[in-house]
């Protein structure tokens, strides 16, 4: 696990630690994973829940210095370049949008698809490794690139790899790479109707 020392986060009622201190640094070390390992968080996301455990996620990855990197590094903003250069490996998520058993609309295949990146995410992080959730890309390109079919929703980019350092970031990443604060609960939680 990532040195708990650096976490400054304080949580406003007592949480499970790993909930509190895992975060998404920037700084990556270039180097590059094993297949045990990057399976090992997607067998963590697999075990996320999701409506009549349809499972509707799925996950394109792509490893840095093979002919198919550039397929999803092409398609990041100028600012996700910079830093993900030097991830281990690039992940486009999608969910599929119809229930398997029945082709009717999975109306939570989004959120469900949010569970498993959380799963994948945490695993990540008790590994000691950087699991960077991106929505900076060009999706159309992404359905294109990966050849998606229309019958699944493109989500979102993970870039993973082994933690680098903060100083290798340029100064202005170097200014926000630490864990952020989160809205107080009374921003989030409202009792008996929509009062925000």
């Amino acid at each position: 696990m990532p040195n708990e020392k650096e976490i400054t986060r304080i949580s406003e009622r007592e949480i499970n630690p790993l909930l509190l201190n895992r975060w998404s640094p920037r700084a990556l070390s270039g180097e590059s994973l094993s297949e045990e390992e990057l399976m090992s968080l997607f067998e963590a996301a697999k075990w996320a829940p999701s409506c009549y455990n349809n499972q509707p996620w799925r996950f394109i990855y792509v490893q840095n210095g093979t002919p198919a990197w550039e397929k999803l590094y092409s398609i990041l903003t100028a600012g996700n370049k910079v830093w993900t250069v030097k991830a281990a490996a690039l992940v486009l998520v999608v969910s599929r949008l119809k229930f398997e058993l029945t082709e009717q609309p999975n109306y939570t295949s989004s959120f469900d698809c949010g569970s498993a990146w959380e799963n994948l995410a945490l695993e990540a992080y008790t590994r000691g490794l950087v699991a960077h959730g991106m929505s900076g890309f060009d999706y159309e390109a992404a359905r294109v690139n990966m050849e998606v079919p229309e019958t699944y929703k493109i989500e979102m980019m993970i870039a993973v790899g082994r933690p680098g350092q903060k100083e290798d970031l340029s100064p202005e990443l170097q200014a926000i790479e630490q864990p952020s604060d989160r809205k107080k609960i009374q921003e989030i939680v409202s009792e008996g109707k929509f009062d925000f």
